[in-house]
């Protein structure tokens, strides 16, 4: 199983949210707003990603109904 920079991208920032979370709850640091920006662009990256892989699935699943639609009827025209 390779690892694909996508997934060294989301936890670089899942990361970086919980050291900005710890950091807001221990410290005198950031901003609420900001440890949640960064929450949030982990979240919107990752599901990004998802949507990228399962569009990518539906695509290959498409081919290969067509693909046997196109079987199915040469055999219908064979009878």
């Amino acid at each position: 199983m390779a690892i694909r920079i996508s997934d060294i991208i989301i936890w670089i920032l899942f990361i970086a949210s919980v050291i900005m979370f710890l950091w807001y709850i221990f410290g005198n640091s950031t901003s609420f707003e900001q440890m949640i920006l960064v929450f949030i662009l982990t979240v919107l990256f990752a599901s990004s990603t998802k949507i990228i892989n399962i569009g990518m699935k539906l695509n290959i699943l498409e081919r290969r109904f067509n693909s046997l639609a196109k079987d199915f009827k040469q055999h219908i025209n064979k009878i």
